[in-house]
């Protein structure tokens, strides 16, 4: 059995890094072997730029996922640990760029497609809206239909 990961990048720990809970379920998901098919455990997109922004090493906190098999508090006390850029104004610039990313023309409209919507400006463009409408589309034809 495979999972869609169902927590939003718009969501924080206690830390109050966005995406951060998120990158933590889906590398967890990978090292289990129950990642959904299309979805990478360890990304270029959010993941990288929360590691990158965060001052962390991506592939040190997959291994430590994959050897370790933390709960959340377990993975963001490494991320503590690990991370060189974790004061409040370095979170917040995190933030910020996590929620002003938007993707470009063509994933939007993939999205919107398979989403059933039009492509008309009547759906908020950041990629945290646009991919929780894709993740919840994948939840849907693998779980509710």
């Amino acid at each position: 059995m495979s999972y869609i990961p169902l927590i939003s990048s718009g969501v924080a720990g206690p830390l109050g890094a966005l995406h951060l809970p998120r990158l933590w379920l889906k590398i967890s998901l990978e090292a289990a072997g129950k990642l959904a098919p299309g979805y990478p455990g360890f990304g270029a997109g959010y993941d990288q730029m929360t590691a990158n922004q965060l001052g962390f090493d991506g592939p040190a906190a997959v291994a430590f996922i994959t050897a370790n098999k933390p709960n959340y508090p377990q993975f963001e006390a490494w991320v503590r640990q690990n991370a060189k850029k974790l004061t409040k104004a370095d979170i917040q610039r995190h933030n910020l760029a996590i929620l002003g990313y938007c993707h470009g023309d063509d994933v939007r409209k993939g999205i919107l497609t398979a989403s059933g919507l039009p492509d008309d400006g009547s759906v908020l463009p950041g990629a945290i809206d646009l991919n929780n409408l894709d993740d919840w589309q994948e939840f849907h034809a693998a779980v509710l239909k």
